[in-house]
């Protein structure tokens, strides 16, 4: 007997009345990409700026309206549209929030959002006044209590004449797809859910005048891979990133540097409370003593460098420690385990994950690693080659059982 595939999760897409409902194809496009079955409702003032034929084009399916909740059919449709995993308001005006509020059910969207069991997200769109107003934030505040969740507004432009840009622009369409496609994982598989996590990731530079510095060839994937795989998890994640080619992943905070001072002041800032920082970042150990305001000109013969040593921001980190889990890594060409251990109890590190850069598959800008963690007492687990996906997935493993031995240990 063949076994009969489950049909990929089901996303009510509801479009409210918001300029930004222009960006609904752009969201319902994404939410398929990613693997979800959509369904749409355009309410009647979201038709004023977006057609139907646009979103039925994208999520390639009919759009339900105040008109087809009317027409004769064998369904109550606002029942049967409620039965979808998950349910996302995008382009939300602050009309469509006090109608959910207050229990309305004047209109399919209304009528809909009383009878949705699966979560619900809202994206919300409006000029800043509009948002910031007693009555929207009570609306807001009212559906927080019954478990509804809210991404954005964001601070930038948006398309009101004379308002220009403040806080109340909707998020973009990649974050929306990614939030609302996270609500969908099990329980079990957000297993980080209400953790702050912090990750730096890539290279650093350090200018020894506009145009030369010192650097390393650090791509950036593997504090990428952690970051996404703890937000895959369900915890809060910020990123901390030096130049790289990779695109900003969505559904997170995203803060970029350059020198390792600024690295520094940008994870201890985001670190203040954090409940795991992992340390992937290839800082550089070295700035100069002094930095050139001008292109220095070559010269004839051999040039002298004065560097001075750049702070150590894992050793930093864990002389504050707290509660949090501390995670570093560690490149080495030999000697690598005793080093790493070293390292670890030196910085009050949990672990340190040992990498070998020079191994054939596993050198800067691979997407694959192969890693060792290595615990304070010198005790380690060596792992094989793997995508550097899956070595965040252990790593955060890990993290887990960490926090469930401080734990125990405390109880």
């Amino acid at each position: 007997m063949n076994d009969v595939p489950a049909p990929a999760p089901l996303v009510l897409v509801i479009v409210g009345g918001s300029m930004a409902a222009v960006k609904a194809p752009a969201v319902l496009r994404r939410l398929r990409e990613g693997g979800a079955r959509v369904r749409v409702i355009a309410t009647q003032a979201a038709l004023a700026f977006i057609t139907e034929l646009s979103l039925a084009t994208a999520a390639e399916g009919e759009v339900a309206t105040d008109n087809t909740w009317f027409m004769a059919r064998p369904d109550a449709q606002h029942l049967t549209l409620a039965k979808a995993d998950a349910t996302v308001v995008v382009g939300a005006s602050a009309d469509l929030l006090a109608r959910a509020a207050l229990g309305h059910a004047s209109d399919l969207a209304a009528a809909t959002l009383l009878s949705v069991r699966g979560p619900v997200l809202w994206v919300p769109a409006m000029n800043e006044r509009m948002w910031r107003h007693p009555a929207v934030q009570a609306n807001a505040e009212r559906l927080r209590t019954w478990g509804h969740r809210f991404l954005g507004p964001e601070v930038g432009a948006f398309g009101t004449r004379g308002e220009g840009s403040g806080l109340g622009r909707m998020a973009e369409p990649e974050d929306i797809a990614a939030a609302t496609l996270a609500l969908l994982r099990p329980p079990a598989a957000r297993d980080l859910e209400g953790l702050k996590v912090v990750v730096s990731a890539g290279p650093t530079r350090e200018y020894l005048d506009p145009v030369r510095f010192i650097s390393n060839p650090s791509s950036g994937k593997m504090g990428f891979a952690v970051a996404e795989e703890a937000r895959d998890r369900g915890a809060q994640v910020t990123l901390v990133t030096g130049p790289v080619s990779l695109s900003d992943p969505v559904g997170m905070q995203v803060v970029h540097i350059e020198s390792a001072l600024e690295l520094r002041e940008a994870v201890l800032e985001a670190a203040r409370d954090a409940d795991v920082v992992v340390m992937t970042a290839a800082v550089a150990d070295y700035r100069a003593a002094q930095r050139s305001d001008e292109k220095q000109a070559k010269v004839a013969g051999d040039v002298t460098l004065h560097l001075t040593p750049n702070p150590d921001i894992l050793a930093e980190l864990g002389e504050h420690k707290g509660g949090r889990v501390l995670v570093g890594f560690a490149m080495e060409t030999h000697a690598g385990l005793e080093r790493a251990a070293l390292k670890a109890r030196r910085k009050n590190a949990d672990f340190i994950l040992l990498n070998y850069p020079t191994r054939e598959g596993t050198a800067f800008g691979g997407d694959d690693n192969e890693v060792t963690l290595v615990r304070p007492d010198g005790t380690h687990d060596a792992w094989p080659r793997l995508s550097k996906r899956e070595v965040a997935r252990r790593l955060l493993d890990e993290v887990r059982r960490v926090r469930a031995a401080a734990a125990g240990a405390g109880g």
